[in-house]
Protein backbone atom coordinates (compact mmCIF):
# COMPACT_ATOMS: atom_id res chain seq x y z
CA UNK A 1 0.00 0.00 0.00
CA UNK A 2 1.40 3.48 -1.06
CA UNK A 3 0.13 6.65 -1.57
CA UNK A 4 0.59 10.73 -1.04
CA UNK A 5 -2.02 12.47 1.07
CA UNK A 6 -3.04 16.07 0.58
CA UNK A 7 -4.14 18.28 3.53
CA UNK A 8 -4.92 21.49 1.20
CA UNK A 9 -7.14 19.64 -2.18
CA UNK A 10 -10.27 19.30 -0.18
CA UNK A 11 -13.37 20.26 -2.61
CA UNK A 12 -16.91 19.69 -2.41
CA UNK A 13 -18.47 17.11 -4.20
CA UNK A 14 -22.18 17.63 -4.88
CA UNK A 15 -24.23 14.00 -4.76
CA UNK A 16 -26.15 13.50 -7.86
CA UNK A 17 -29.64 12.32 -7.10
CA UNK A 18 -29.80 9.42 -8.90
CA UNK A 19 -27.34 8.26 -6.45
CA UNK A 20 -29.63 9.26 -3.44
CA UNK A 21 -30.20 5.38 -2.80
CA UNK A 22 -26.43 4.73 -2.58
CA UNK A 23 -25.53 4.23 1.51
CA UNK A 24 -22.18 5.83 1.44
CA UNK A 25 -18.92 7.10 -0.57
CA UNK A 26 -15.20 7.89 -0.41
CA UNK A 27 -13.47 9.86 -2.40
CA UNK A 28 -9.89 11.24 -2.90
CA UNK A 29 -10.76 15.12 -1.54
CA UNK A 30 -14.49 14.73 -0.25
CA UNK A 31 -14.55 16.53 3.11
CA UNK A 32 -17.44 16.97 5.67
CA UNK A 33 -20.62 19.13 5.45
CA UNK A 34 -19.53 22.23 8.06
CA UNK A 35 -23.04 22.30 9.95
CA UNK A 36 -21.66 23.33 13.30
CA UNK A 37 -21.49 26.98 14.24
CA UNK A 38 -20.19 28.88 16.99
CA UNK A 39 -23.03 28.01 20.29
CA UNK A 40 -22.49 24.33 18.56
CA UNK A 41 -18.95 24.35 19.47
CA UNK A 42 -19.11 25.70 22.47
CA UNK A 43 -21.91 23.46 23.27
CA UNK A 44 -19.99 20.26 22.23
CA UNK A 45 -16.72 21.79 24.38
CA UNK A 46 -18.59 22.68 27.83
CA UNK A 47 -21.20 19.69 27.15
CA UNK A 48 -18.17 17.15 27.05
CA UNK A 49 -16.46 18.83 30.34
CA UNK A 50 -19.58 19.75 32.40
CA UNK A 51 -20.93 16.05 32.67
CA UNK A 52 -17.66 14.59 34.42
CA UNK A 53 -16.43 17.72 36.31
CA UNK A 54 -19.81 18.39 38.11
CA UNK A 55 -22.18 14.97 38.04
CA UNK A 56 -19.31 12.15 38.24
CA UNK A 57 -16.05 13.85 40.00
CA UNK A 58 -16.77 15.91 42.97
CA UNK A 59 -17.20 13.04 45.16
CA UNK A 60 -14.32 11.08 44.17
CA UNK A 61 -12.15 14.36 44.19
CA UNK A 62 -13.11 15.37 47.53
CA UNK A 63 -12.53 12.08 48.68
CA UNK A 64 -9.39 11.86 47.26
CA UNK A 65 -7.81 15.41 48.22
CA UNK A 66 -10.35 17.02 50.37
CA UNK A 67 -11.73 20.64 49.78
CA UNK A 68 -8.19 20.79 48.23
CA UNK A 69 -9.59 19.46 45.26
CA UNK A 70 -10.57 22.95 44.07
CA UNK A 71 -7.14 23.71 43.03
CA UNK A 72 -7.07 20.40 41.42
CA UNK A 73 -9.52 21.27 39.00
CA UNK A 74 -8.25 24.92 38.83
CA UNK A 75 -5.16 22.97 37.71
CA UNK A 76 -6.51 21.19 35.45
CA UNK A 77 -8.13 24.11 33.48
CA UNK A 78 -5.03 25.42 33.56
CA UNK A 79 -3.52 22.85 31.62
CA UNK A 80 -6.46 22.62 29.46
CA UNK A 81 -5.78 26.38 28.76
CA UNK A 82 -1.94 26.16 27.70
CA UNK A 83 -3.61 23.52 25.61
CA UNK A 84 -6.21 25.25 24.01
CA UNK A 85 -4.30 28.22 22.57
CA UNK A 86 -1.62 26.32 20.63
CA UNK A 87 -4.62 24.17 18.98
CA UNK A 88 -6.62 27.00 18.95
CA UNK A 89 -3.79 28.08 16.31
CA UNK A 90 -3.43 24.80 14.75
CA UNK A 91 -6.85 24.66 14.03
CA UNK A 92 -7.21 27.90 12.07
CA UNK A 93 -4.71 27.28 10.34
CA UNK A 94 -5.41 23.58 9.16
CA UNK A 95 -9.67 23.42 9.58
CA UNK A 96 -9.91 19.78 9.57
CA UNK A 97 -11.38 16.91 11.33
CA UNK A 98 -9.00 14.57 13.33
CA UNK A 99 -8.19 17.71 15.52
CA UNK A 100 -4.97 16.72 17.14
CA UNK A 101 -4.11 13.95 15.09
CA UNK A 102 -4.20 16.07 12.13
CA UNK A 103 -1.73 18.85 13.67
CA UNK A 104 0.62 16.57 14.34
CA UNK A 105 0.79 13.91 11.20
CA UNK A 106 1.27 17.29 9.27
CA UNK A 107 3.91 18.35 12.38
CA UNK A 108 5.82 15.36 12.58
CA UNK A 109 5.24 12.83 9.71
CA UNK A 110 2.99 9.73 9.14
CA UNK A 111 4.35 7.60 11.87
CA UNK A 112 3.98 10.18 14.97
CA UNK A 113 1.02 11.33 13.92
CA UNK A 114 -0.59 7.87 13.17
CA UNK A 115 0.61 6.82 16.51
CA UNK A 116 -1.24 9.68 18.12
CA UNK A 117 -4.17 9.54 15.59
CA UNK A 118 -5.19 6.09 17.18
CA UNK A 119 -4.08 6.62 20.67
CA UNK A 120 -6.69 9.34 20.37
CA UNK A 121 -9.11 7.50 19.06
CA UNK A 122 -9.00 5.15 21.64
CA UNK A 123 -8.66 7.87 24.29
CA UNK A 124 -12.05 9.21 23.08
CA UNK A 125 -13.67 6.10 23.25
CA UNK A 126 -12.28 5.39 26.86
CA UNK A 127 -13.82 9.05 27.48
CA UNK A 128 -17.12 7.83 26.07
CA UNK A 129 -17.66 4.63 27.75
CA UNK A 130 -17.04 6.75 31.25
CA UNK A 131 -19.35 9.30 30.48
CA UNK A 132 -22.23 6.47 29.74
CA UNK A 133 -20.96 4.36 32.93
CA UNK A 134 -22.13 7.95 34.95
CA UNK A 135 -25.18 8.02 33.05
CA UNK A 136 -25.64 4.69 33.96
CA UNK A 137 -25.12 5.61 37.75
CA UNK A 138 -27.53 8.20 37.52
CA UNK A 139 -30.43 6.68 35.51
CA UNK A 140 -30.26 4.25 38.37
CA UNK A 141 -30.62 6.65 40.92
CA UNK A 142 -33.38 8.52 39.33
CA UNK A 143 -34.97 4.52 39.24
CA UNK A 144 -34.44 4.74 43.02
CA UNK A 145 -36.03 7.79 43.69
CA UNK A 146 -39.40 6.77 41.59
CA UNK A 147 -39.55 3.57 43.61
CA UNK A 148 -38.76 1.34 40.50
CA UNK A 149 -36.91 -1.45 41.17
CA UNK A 150 -35.70 -4.49 39.13
CA UNK A 151 -33.92 -8.13 39.88
CA UNK A 152 -30.39 -7.22 38.94
CA UNK A 153 -28.24 -4.28 38.52
CA UNK A 154 -29.12 -1.62 35.55
CA UNK A 155 -26.01 0.55 35.13
CA UNK A 156 -24.62 -1.78 32.37
CA UNK A 157 -27.65 -2.13 30.42
CA UNK A 158 -28.76 1.45 30.35
CA UNK A 159 -25.66 2.85 29.27
CA UNK A 160 -25.14 0.54 26.70
CA UNK A 161 -28.81 1.11 25.15
CA UNK A 162 -28.23 5.00 25.34
CA UNK A 163 -24.44 4.70 23.85
CA UNK A 164 -26.43 2.49 20.64
CA UNK A 165 -28.80 5.69 20.75
CA UNK A 166 -26.25 8.52 20.36
CA UNK A 167 -24.56 6.28 17.64
CA UNK A 168 -27.58 6.27 16.00
CA UNK A 169 -28.41 9.59 16.58
CA UNK A 170 -24.94 10.76 15.32
CA UNK A 171 -25.61 8.49 11.88
CA UNK A 172 -28.53 10.34 11.19
CA UNK A 173 -26.34 13.62 10.72
CA UNK A 174 -24.39 16.58 12.14
CA UNK A 175 -27.24 19.21 12.64
CA UNK A 176 -29.44 16.44 14.49
CA UNK A 177 -26.07 16.12 17.17
CA UNK A 178 -25.77 19.99 17.52
CA UNK A 179 -29.61 20.77 17.96
CA UNK A 180 -29.37 17.58 20.48
CA UNK A 181 -26.32 19.29 22.21
CA UNK A 182 -27.60 23.08 22.49
CA UNK A 183 -30.78 21.97 23.76
CA UNK A 184 -29.33 19.46 26.59
CA UNK A 185 -26.82 22.23 27.23
CA UNK A 186 -28.75 25.27 27.38
CA UNK A 187 -31.15 23.66 30.11
CA UNK A 188 -27.57 22.58 32.33
CA UNK A 189 -26.60 26.08 32.32
CA UNK A 190 -30.21 27.91 33.45
CA UNK A 191 -29.95 24.47 36.31
CA UNK A 192 -26.04 24.91 37.40
CA UNK A 193 -26.23 28.67 37.61
CA UNK A 194 -29.43 28.56 39.88
CA UNK A 195 -27.83 25.80 41.75
CA UNK A 196 -24.37 27.37 42.51
CA UNK A 197 -25.97 30.64 43.06
CA UNK A 198 -28.02 29.51 45.57
CA UNK A 199 -25.21 26.95 47.30
CA UNK A 200 -22.36 29.51 47.18
CA UNK A 201 -24.69 31.68 49.14
CA UNK A 202 -25.59 28.92 51.43
CA UNK A 203 -22.10 28.06 51.69
CA UNK A 204 -20.50 31.84 52.44
CA UNK A 205 -23.70 32.09 55.31
CA UNK A 206 -25.67 34.65 53.41
CA UNK A 207 -28.53 32.23 53.40
CA UNK A 208 -27.58 31.34 57.48
CA UNK A 209 -26.07 27.83 56.86
CA UNK A 210 -22.25 27.44 58.37
CA UNK A 211 -20.09 25.93 56.27
CA UNK A 212 -18.39 22.37 56.97
CA UNK A 213 -15.16 23.05 59.11
CA UNK A 214 -12.79 20.96 57.77
CA UNK A 215 -8.98 21.14 56.90
CA UNK A 216 -8.82 21.84 53.28
CA UNK A 217 -5.67 20.16 52.01
CA UNK A 218 -6.15 16.41 55.08
CA UNK A 219 -4.32 14.23 52.46
CA UNK A 220 -1.23 16.47 51.67
CA UNK A 221 -0.32 19.03 48.28
CA UNK A 222 0.56 15.26 46.67
CA UNK A 223 -3.51 14.43 46.61
CA UNK A 224 -3.70 17.42 44.97
CA UNK A 225 -1.76 16.85 41.82
CA UNK A 226 -3.14 12.78 41.66
CA UNK A 227 -6.64 13.82 41.88
CA UNK A 228 -5.89 16.68 39.00
CA UNK A 229 -4.68 13.78 37.08
CA UNK A 230 -7.69 12.12 37.59
CA UNK A 231 -10.14 14.35 37.13
CA UNK A 232 -8.39 15.86 33.25
CA UNK A 233 -10.59 13.76 32.09
CA UNK A 234 -13.25 16.42 32.55
CA UNK A 235 -11.34 18.72 30.18
CA UNK A 236 -10.95 16.90 26.94
CA UNK A 237 -14.41 18.86 25.58
CA UNK A 238 -12.10 21.88 24.20
CA UNK A 239 -9.93 19.16 21.98
CA UNK A 240 -13.12 17.56 20.91
CA UNK A 241 -14.14 21.17 19.10
CA UNK A 242 -10.47 20.61 17.44
CA UNK A 243 -11.33 17.03 16.46
CA UNK A 244 -14.59 17.73 14.69
CA UNK A 245 -13.27 21.25 12.64
CA UNK A 246 -14.17 19.61 9.53
CA UNK A 247 -18.01 20.11 10.78
CA UNK A 248 -17.51 24.20 12.25
CA UNK A 249 -18.60 26.88 10.69
CA UNK A 250 -16.23 30.21 9.82
CA UNK A 251 -13.05 28.10 11.69
CA UNK A 252 -11.16 31.29 11.75
CA UNK A 253 -13.58 32.55 14.04
CA UNK A 254 -15.70 29.89 15.97
CA UNK A 255 -12.37 27.66 16.55
CA UNK A 256 -10.67 29.53 19.39
CA UNK A 257 -13.63 31.38 20.55
CA UNK A 258 -15.64 28.03 21.69
CA UNK A 259 -12.18 25.96 22.80
CA UNK A 260 -10.56 28.80 24.93
CA UNK A 261 -14.29 29.76 25.78
CA UNK A 262 -15.44 26.29 26.81
CA UNK A 263 -12.48 25.98 29.30
CA UNK A 264 -12.89 29.01 30.75
CA UNK A 265 -16.71 28.82 31.36
CA UNK A 266 -15.94 25.13 32.32
CA UNK A 267 -13.13 25.75 34.98
CA UNK A 268 -15.20 28.21 37.01
CA UNK A 269 -17.95 25.89 37.00
CA UNK A 270 -15.96 22.97 38.67
CA UNK A 271 -14.16 25.36 41.00
CA UNK A 272 -17.79 26.57 42.19
CA UNK A 273 -18.96 23.08 42.30
CA UNK A 274 -16.64 21.43 44.40
CA UNK A 275 -16.66 25.09 46.80
CA UNK A 276 -20.48 24.26 47.51
CA UNK A 277 -20.19 20.52 47.73
CA UNK A 278 -17.29 20.54 50.47
CA UNK A 279 -18.68 23.32 52.14
CA UNK A 280 -21.90 21.27 52.74
CA UNK A 281 -20.94 17.96 53.19
CA UNK A 282 -17.39 16.90 54.35
CA UNK A 283 -14.77 15.06 52.35
CA UNK A 284 -14.61 11.61 53.73
CA UNK A 285 -18.38 11.46 53.22
CA UNK A 286 -18.81 12.68 49.91
CA UNK A 287 -16.41 10.49 48.94
CA UNK A 288 -18.14 7.66 50.00
CA UNK A 289 -21.08 8.90 48.36
CA UNK A 290 -19.33 8.18 45.12
CA UNK A 291 -20.16 8.59 41.57
CA UNK A 292 -23.42 10.76 42.58
CA UNK A 293 -22.06 12.87 45.51
CA UNK A 294 -23.66 15.97 44.30
CA UNK A 295 -27.38 14.39 44.37
CA UNK A 296 -26.76 14.51 47.94
CA UNK A 297 -25.17 17.91 48.17
CA UNK A 298 -28.72 19.17 46.63
CA UNK A 299 -30.42 17.04 48.60
CA UNK A 300 -28.88 19.16 51.56
CA UNK A 301 -29.25 22.20 50.14
CA UNK A 302 -33.01 22.17 48.39
CA UNK A 303 -34.57 19.04 49.56
CA UNK A 304 -35.95 15.69 47.76
CA UNK A 305 -37.10 18.32 44.89
CA UNK A 306 -33.41 19.43 44.56
CA UNK A 307 -32.27 16.04 44.76
CA UNK A 308 -34.41 15.31 41.71
CA UNK A 309 -33.86 18.67 39.70
CA UNK A 310 -29.89 17.89 40.21
CA UNK A 311 -30.33 14.03 39.44
CA UNK A 312 -32.41 15.28 36.19
CA UNK A 313 -29.29 17.59 35.16
CA UNK A 314 -27.07 14.52 35.59
CA UNK A 315 -28.73 12.81 33.05
CA UNK A 316 -28.71 15.59 30.43
CA UNK A 317 -25.15 16.25 31.46
CA UNK A 318 -23.34 12.57 31.10
CA UNK A 319 -25.56 12.49 27.60
CA UNK A 320 -24.31 15.80 26.50
CA UNK A 321 -20.50 13.97 27.24
CA UNK A 322 -21.19 11.27 25.39
CA UNK A 323 -23.02 12.37 22.83
CA UNK A 324 -20.37 14.97 21.73
CA UNK A 325 -17.78 12.52 22.54
CA UNK A 326 -19.14 9.98 20.29
CA UNK A 327 -19.13 12.62 17.33
CA UNK A 328 -15.84 13.02 18.02
CA UNK A 329 -14.19 10.23 18.13
CA UNK A 330 -15.73 8.78 14.90
CA UNK A 331 -13.94 12.28 13.36
CA UNK A 332 -10.68 10.63 14.65
CA UNK A 333 -10.90 7.59 13.05
CA UNK A 334 -12.70 9.41 10.15
CA UNK A 335 -9.12 11.08 9.72
CA UNK A 336 -6.44 8.75 10.16
CA UNK A 337 -8.25 6.28 7.60
CA UNK A 338 -8.66 8.74 5.37
CA UNK A 339 -5.26 9.48 5.16
CA UNK A 340 -4.64 5.59 4.76
CA UNK A 341 -2.79 5.26 8.13
CA UNK A 342 -6.15 2.97 8.52
CA UNK A 343 -8.33 0.63 6.24
CA UNK A 344 -9.74 3.61 3.51
CA UNK A 345 -13.33 2.01 4.67
CA UNK A 346 -13.34 3.71 8.03
CA UNK A 347 -13.87 6.75 6.44
CA UNK A 348 -16.89 6.12 4.17
CA UNK A 349 -19.85 8.92 4.06
CA UNK A 350 -22.97 7.90 4.12
CA UNK A 351 -24.73 10.19 1.39
CA UNK A 352 -28.20 10.81 2.72
CA UNK A 353 -26.41 12.28 6.50
CA UNK A 354 -22.72 13.01 5.36
CA UNK A 355 -21.32 11.65 8.43
CA UNK A 356 -18.93 8.74 8.70
CA UNK A 357 -21.13 6.09 9.49
CA UNK A 358 -18.89 3.29 9.58
CA UNK A 359 -16.19 5.40 11.90
CA UNK A 360 -19.40 5.97 14.16
CA UNK A 361 -20.49 2.39 13.89
CA UNK A 362 -16.56 0.89 15.10
CA UNK A 363 -16.22 3.81 17.89
CA UNK A 364 -19.68 2.29 19.24
CA UNK A 365 -18.50 -1.46 19.15
CA UNK A 366 -15.66 -0.49 21.13
CA UNK A 367 -17.31 2.01 23.65
CA UNK A 368 -20.10 -0.82 23.99
CA UNK A 369 -17.07 -3.25 25.06
CA UNK A 370 -15.29 -0.49 26.88
CA UNK A 371 -18.80 -0.01 28.90
CA UNK A 372 -18.57 -3.28 29.72
CA UNK A 373 -15.64 -2.97 32.10
CA UNK A 374 -17.52 -0.62 34.44
CA UNK A 375 -14.41 0.69 36.42
CA UNK A 376 -15.00 4.58 36.29
CA UNK A 377 -11.59 5.67 37.57
CA UNK A 378 -9.65 3.58 34.99
CA UNK A 379 -11.54 4.58 31.97
CA UNK A 380 -11.18 8.11 32.77
CA UNK A 381 -7.51 7.90 33.54
CA UNK A 382 -6.55 5.65 30.14
CA UNK A 383 -8.86 8.64 28.29
CA UNK A 384 -6.82 11.50 30.09
CA UNK A 385 -3.57 9.67 29.79
CA UNK A 386 -3.72 9.31 25.74
CA UNK A 387 -5.26 12.88 25.62
CA UNK A 388 -2.27 14.56 27.54
CA UNK A 389 0.25 12.75 25.34
CA UNK A 390 -1.40 14.35 22.28
CA UNK A 391 -1.74 17.83 23.87
CA UNK A 392 1.97 17.75 24.85
CA UNK A 393 2.90 17.47 21.41
CA UNK A 394 0.27 19.91 20.19
CA UNK A 395 1.94 22.71 21.77
CA UNK A 396 5.30 21.45 20.62
CA UNK A 397 4.14 21.03 17.29
CA UNK A 398 3.22 25.08 16.67
CA UNK A 399 6.93 25.05 17.61
CA UNK A 400 7.98 23.38 14.62
CA UNK A 401 5.63 24.91 12.63
CA UNK A 402 6.48 29.19 13.54
CA UNK A 403 10.36 27.80 13.15
CA UNK A 404 9.87 26.22 9.95
CA UNK A 405 7.61 28.33 8.73
CA UNK A 406 5.93 27.07 5.68
CA UNK A 407 4.30 28.64 2.69
CA UNK A 408 0.68 26.91 3.99
CA UNK A 409 1.07 27.34 7.25
CA UNK A 410 -0.93 31.29 7.67
CA UNK A 411 -3.15 31.08 11.02
CA UNK A 412 -5.81 33.49 11.86
CA UNK A 413 -5.58 33.52 15.70
CA UNK A 414 -1.50 33.39 16.61
CA UNK A 415 -0.75 31.58 20.41
CA UNK A 416 -0.14 34.43 22.82
CA UNK A 417 3.06 34.26 24.92
CA UNK A 418 4.66 32.34 22.36
CA UNK A 419 7.07 30.18 22.41
CA UNK A 420 7.06 30.22 26.57
CA UNK A 421 3.51 29.35 26.56
CA UNK A 422 3.77 26.37 24.15
CA UNK A 423 6.45 25.02 25.94
CA UNK A 424 4.94 25.36 29.57
CA UNK A 425 1.57 23.53 28.29
CA UNK A 426 3.93 21.04 26.65
CA UNK A 427 5.79 20.04 29.51
CA UNK A 428 2.82 20.72 32.16
CA UNK A 429 0.82 18.09 29.61
CA UNK A 430 3.43 15.22 30.08
CA UNK A 431 4.25 16.01 33.95
CA UNK A 432 1.04 15.44 35.11
CA UNK A 433 0.96 11.83 33.44
CA UNK A 434 3.37 11.21 36.34
CA UNK A 435 0.57 11.68 39.17
CA UNK A 436 -1.95 8.98 37.51
CA UNK A 437 -2.17 5.01 38.86
CA UNK A 438 0.41 2.39 37.60
CA UNK A 439 -2.50 0.65 35.72
CA UNK A 440 -3.52 3.46 34.12
CA UNK A 441 -0.61 4.42 32.44
CA UNK A 442 0.89 1.11 31.37
CA UNK A 443 -2.90 1.05 29.98
CA UNK A 444 -2.06 3.82 28.26
CA UNK A 445 1.46 2.94 27.03
CA UNK A 446 0.68 -0.49 25.38
CA UNK A 447 -2.19 1.49 23.07
CA UNK A 448 0.44 3.95 22.50
CA UNK A 449 3.03 0.68 21.41
CA UNK A 450 0.15 -1.22 19.71
CA UNK A 451 -0.69 1.98 17.52
CA UNK A 452 2.83 2.45 17.08
CA UNK A 453 3.59 -0.41 15.68
CA UNK A 454 0.50 -1.04 13.50
CA UNK A 455 1.95 2.34 11.70
CA UNK A 456 5.26 0.67 10.90
CA UNK A 457 3.68 -2.18 9.45
CA UNK A 458 0.77 -1.24 8.11
CA UNK A 459 1.52 2.36 6.85
CA UNK A 460 5.16 2.22 6.28
CA UNK A 461 5.25 4.18 3.21
CA UNK A 462 2.50 6.73 3.66
CA UNK A 463 3.59 10.29 2.94
CA UNK A 464 1.56 13.18 4.24
CA UNK A 465 1.72 16.56 2.14
CA UNK A 466 2.37 19.51 4.35
CA UNK A 467 4.43 17.58 7.16
CA UNK A 468 7.24 19.98 7.67
CA UNK A 469 10.47 17.68 6.68
CA UNK A 470 9.00 17.68 3.66
CA UNK A 471 9.40 21.49 2.93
Amino acid sequence: MSGEVGSDDVVDVPVPEEDAEDVSIHEEGVELERTIGLMGGLTIGVGTMIGAGIFVFPGLAAGNAGPAAILSFIIGGLIALLVALPASELATAMPRSGGGYFFVSRAMGAKPGGMVGISLWFGLVFATAFYLVGFGYYAVEVMYELGLTVGFDPVVLLSVFFGVLLVAISISGTENTEKLQNLVVSLLIVILVVFLVYGVLEVVGVLGRERIPEEFAPFGIGSVFSTAALVFTSYLGFAQVATIAGDIERPSRNLPLAMVGSVVIVTVLYALTIFVATGTIDSVTLGGFGETAIIEVSRELLGVLGAIVILMAGLLATISSANASILASSRALYSVSRDRLLPQGLSKINLRYGTPHIALISAGILVVGLVLVGEVELLAEVASFLHLIMYGLICFSVIFFRRMSPDWYSPEFKTPGYPVLPVVGGVASFALIAFMEPVSRWIGIVILLIAGVWTLIYASDVELKGVLDDE
